[in-house]
């Protein structure tokens, strides 16, 4: 079995699990691959008699050394396990990753031997990888996890009675945030570790403040283990807790250790700002001035109040709108704009924040609710004109900050629907002069065209989780933003002294933040080395110079042998590979090459994994087979948002943005569960059908090129313990008349009847068969594209069950991927749908379940009661599907449906009666 498919196994079957700490979390996951595994599948309990003191493979050794040198953490995670069996068995190693950090190294050592990864172009990596992947090989990948990592994962075969070391390092410049940098190392092991151990170790040479260690789990008796000493510029903080320090109670076997761990500092910052790092030729400018008045902020408020916003999401929006008006200086002004289809401004204009104009501004806020469409051109171009002519008109102060802040958690799909062109109407609307900062609610947003609309304009995006704190992660980030220092502030070098610079011109500067320049010296004359900053302060121009001089670090640090001695290099090219990423999205087509271009080159130059470049570690197999490469690969912003859809939000009005930019999909799939997605309505549709096992029912009929689809449920082996029997689909029939093409698909194999010819296709075998109407791809045991001739076509997916099940049976999916060109006389239980369907829903209410909201849908000159659920699309997961929020018509259908459910029964596979 490969790697990632072992992992549902793992996990459902109760093998050892333990989380790794890191500066994110981790987890190592182990089981047997003993030969009877695949018999014992499903059956639970055979492995549940297994204790803890009975597992085969023991995990040792933890340890996470994080070194951060001016701001740039270099942590390397090392993880031992033993494998105490006398068979081989399967290790799954996965750890969580900030999403900022770049991999520099991945290796596993293996009684004695060394494998070290080499980064590689992607496209190079990746035919290595699905080289790996076709041969059933296993194979490691970087996935998208939660809100801050991205998952780092690998499965390695280890040998009978052989130790096995990974060794996981990453590098990452900490962001300071409302004047703090934060090294967060979350703690899960789930089980008592022999050797288990944080240390950090911070170096800053201009000096350390506030230097502080907290976790959620330290309690009064392990709160003694986190040991801090703190110098002038070093810092050493580690935890080490013995095994019995670590048991949560005298008889357990279970740890207390369950939390996040986390070291939080600042640096000391002289009145002549020049904290600037000088190492072997590379410089690092870091410009976070003290003591200076805020610049007052002109911000419109763009809120999204279209359907999908509604209940939980409107209600965290008031919540967190409420306590921004209330933290608003009264030197600002401010707008508040809502949209969905329609945009309603609050007032005209901006107003300024005084007391009397918050406390009305508050009230509109509470009466805010969600409506229909989303129309974000529009909502956004109205920001732009109102704050233009107010700064026309000089209704605002001359020295102040304008910037927009966009709400939205949805997709535009009304006004401009063209994601594109609204990025190039936003540019051009706001030519340099605001900036444009925009938050995606939840993970259906397409954050990817927010993160570029944002980076355009001067701003950055930001996604807020769903969840009970997503008020307060809409506060957070305003109270980022909500303090503007400077404007147009510009680091300027000599010329003839340096080279190579990052970004050096910002549009602003907030209070707690902190800008990072990083360039290469020419001829390391350091006495020619002025460094000039010129910006708009809040009442006069700022302008600071100075002469930089670089540090001693044998004088600064004289006991340390080794303190990172090229970071100011690698700080270069991080930061130069981030901004060139960044323009590889947002700049015009000529920048966008170069830029990628640029960046490949130095990510292999400098070994990191980017969104360009992979991994590649050759993994030990046995001793008689070669080995195959495993692949660490940081996401893009697209394939991250992609791998982000949660499973389910229970009050979103719209279907997982993938769908948007596809045609309809009609499908019907589970206990038969029907599944109707409107990507131009941003929505889906969804019933069940119930009736007794052998029941034929009719899909699709389509009597001008004499196409059917006609499908058979079966019903479990026997009746369940709660006596709820589920019926599913277990075979097809599908004809073309006019193209003489015939099938028969049940869960055993599939039979072509064409031209009087037969030809049968067992699933256990992968085929590709093209005729002269009818095109065939046979995916082995997973799925079957049929395509029609100038017609349809369809996808039949395989569902295997454990074939000693006491209930379950294998069943089939059927969806319909194409069907514009079937006439308008099209009909059948999915049929009808094809050339789309008209309602409305409206009336949201209180459901019998809490996250399922009923409405009122009004159809077929009908009111139903819906209720707001989810069906599941199997197309890209076959066997745990991807959950599509839909409104779901009870009682089979009916009101949606023409006619009654029994309508559509049929009395043979390939009848039309």
């Amino acid at each position: 079995m490969s790697g990632l498919q072992g992992v549902g196994l793992l996990l459902l079957w109760g093998s050892v699990c333990l989380w790794l700490p890191g500066l994110a979390r981790g987890a190592l996951l182990i089981s047997g691959d003993q030969k009877d595994l695949q018999e014992q599948r499903g059956a639970a309990k055979s492995l549940q008699k297994r204790s803890a003191n009975e597992a085969m493979v023991e995990v040792y050794s933890v340890k996470v050394d994080c070194t951060v040198t001016s701001r740039f953490a270099h942590t390397v995670m090392t993880s031992k396990a033993l494998n105490k069996a006398n068979y081989s068995q399967e290790i799954f190693f996965e750890v969580d990753l900030p999403k900022t950090a770049f991999i520099t190294n991945f290796s596993m050592e293996i009684d004695g031997q060394v494998y070290v990864g080499e980064v590689k172009e992607k496209e190079k990596a990746k035919k290595q990888y699905e080289k790996a992947v076709s041969s059933g090989s296993t194979a490691g990948l970087v996935k998208a996890s939660g809100r801050k990592m991205e998952k780092f994962s690998v499965s390695v075969n280890i040998a009978a009675e052989s130790n096995i070391t990974f060794i996981l390092t990453h590098e990452e410049l900490l962001q300071r945030k409302l004047g703090r940098y934060e090294i967060l190392t979350r703690v899960k092991p789930k089980q008592r570790i022999q050797e288990f151990q944080i240390v950090t170790n911070i170096y800053e040479p201009k000096g350390l403040s506030d230097v502080d260690a907290h976790a959620s789990f330290l309690s009064n008796e392990l709160l003694p283990l986190v040991e801090k000493t703190v110098t002038d510029n070093k810092a050493h903080i580690s935890f080490s807790p013995t095994m019995e320090e670590q048991r949560n109670c005298p008889d357990c076997e279970g740890t207390l250790i369950d939390g996040d761990f986390v070291v939080t500092y600042d640096v000391k910052r002289a009145k002549s700002l020049w904290d600037i790092q000088i190492v072997n030729g590379y410089f690092v400018h870091f410009f976070a001035p003290l003591d200076l008045p805020r610049v007052p902020k002109n911000v419109v408020f763009v809120i999204d109040r279209s359907g999908s916003m509604t209940m939980t999401k409107m209600t965290q929006t008031r919540e967190a709108m409420l306590a921004i008006l209330k933290d608003l200086h009264e030197d600002d002004h401010f707008a508040i704009i809502q949209f969905d289809n329609r945009i309603e401004m609050w007032k005209e204009s901006l107003t300024k924040a005084t007391k009397e104009n918050v406390d009305e501004a508050m009230t509109y806020v509470r009466n805010i609710n969600s409506r229909s469409a989303t129309d974000i051109n529009e909502a956004v171009l109205t920001g732009v004109r109102m704050l233009a002519k107010d700064r026309q008109q000089g209704n605002l102060p001359e020295r102040s900050s304008d910037m927009i802040i966009l709400l939205t958690d949805g997709m535009p799909n009304s006004g401009e629907f063209d994601t594109g062109r609204i990025q190039s109407n936003v540019q051009s609307a706001i030519g340099g002069n605001m900036s444009l900062f925009c938050l995606g609610f939840g993970n259906d947003v397409d954050y990817s065209f927010l993160d570029v609309l944002s980076k355009q304009n001067q701003g950055i995006a930001r996604r807020i989780f769903e969840g009970s704190d997503a008020a307060l992660q809409l506060q957070g980030f305003y109270e980022e933003v909500a303090s503007p220092l400077l404007l147009d502030v510009d680091l300027r070098y000599p010329d003839n002294a340096v080279d190579s610079l990052t970004t050096n011109h910002y549009s602003q500067l907030f209070n707690g933040s902190e800008i990072v320049v990083a360039g290469r010296l020419t001829d390391n004359d350091l006495d020619n080395f002025m460094v000039e900053v010129f910006a708009q302060g809040f009442d006069e121009e700022y302008k600071v110079q100075g002469q930089a001089s670089a540090e001693d670090w044998n004088v600064l640090y004289p006991d340390e042998d080794y303190i990172f001695g090229d970071f100011t290099e690698r700080l270069w090219a991080y930061l130069s590979i981030q901004q060139l990423l960044g323009t590889s999205k947002s700049g015009t087509p000529d920048e966008k090459s170069n830029a990628t271009a640029k960046a490949l080159e130095m990510s292999l130059q400098y070994s990191f994994v980017t969104p360009l470049t992979s991994m590649v570690v050759i993994k030990p197999e046995t001793e008689d087979e070669q080995g195959s490469p495993l692949i660490a690969d940081k996401l893009t912003e697209e394939q991250r948002q992609q791998a982000e859809k949660v499973a389910y939000k229970p009050y979103a009005a719209q279907p997982p943005s993938y769908a948007y930019h596809q045609t309809p999909t009609y499908l019907v799939d589970g206990d038969p569960h029907f599944l109707i997605e409107l990507p131009e309505r941003d929505d889906a549709l969804c019933f069940n059908i119930n009736n007794k096992p052998g029941t034929i029912f009719n899909l699709v009929r389509d009597p001008i090129p004499g196409i059917l689809v006609n499908g058979e449920i079966i019903g479990e082996k026997m009746i369940p313990p709660d006596g709820q029997i589920n019926t599913y689909f277990w075979r097809f029939g599908i004809v073309h008349q006019s193209l003489g093409v015939r099938l028969e698909v049940n869960t055993q194999d599939i039979v072509v009847l064409q031209d009087g010819k037969q030809v049968k296709l067992p699933w256990s075998d992968a085929a590709s068969v093209k005729g002269t109407n009818v095109d065939l791809l046979l995916t082995k045991d997973r799925s079957l594209t049929v395509t029609l001739k100038d017609s349809v076509k369809f996808v039949i997916l395989l569902h295997k069950v454990w074939a000693k099940h006491p209930y379950h049976r294998d069943y089939l999916g059927f969806y319909t991927l194409d069907s514009h060109l079937l006439s308008p006389l099209v009909h059948g239980l999915l049929g009808q749908f094809y050339h789309g369907i008209e309602y409305e829903v409206s009336e949201l209410r209180q459901g019998e379940v809490q996250e399922k909201p009923d409405a009122t849908m009004y159809v077929k000159g009908q009111e139903l009661n819906v209720t707001r659920g989810w069906q599941r699309d199997f197309r890209k997961d076959v066997k745990n599907g991807e959950n599509v929020p839909c409104w779901f018509v009870h009682s089979n259908g009916t009101g949606l449906i023409d006619g009654d459910a029994t309508d559509y029964v049929v009395s043979g596979l390939f009848k039309t009666v």
